[in-house]
């Protein structure tokens, strides 16, 4: 049973990153698509496919498109949309 310790704790770590990643599709799904732009970054529908492919390898478990997948869901939500955040009206964190 100690041995599976770190295997559930993966699995959990790539269930709560994969739902992040659904949400930042709908966040990103909803934000102004001039927004991406002000901000130089990808535009809105490239962030929401990037999102979705992300989730998706993490919630089906694909090897090692996971980790990528994770990266990707990180960089979404620690550099853009902070960023985005920021360019919005009242848009503090």
């Amino acid at each position: 049973m100690i041995m599976r310790v770190p295997l559930i704790a993966e699995r959990l770590l790539f269930i709560l990153v994969g739902v992040a990643g659904i949400v930042g599709v709908v966040l990103a799904s909803t934000t102004r698509a001039d927004a991406f732009e002000a901000a130089g970054r990808q535009p809105k529908m490239a962030w929401a496919a990037i999102l979705f492919v992300s989730s998706a390898a993490l919630l089906l478990r694909i090897p090692f498109v996971a980790w990528f997948g994770a990266v990707a869901v990180g960089i979404y939500w620690f550099d853009v949309r902070p960023q985005l955040k920021g360019l919005e009206p009242g848009g503090s964190w």
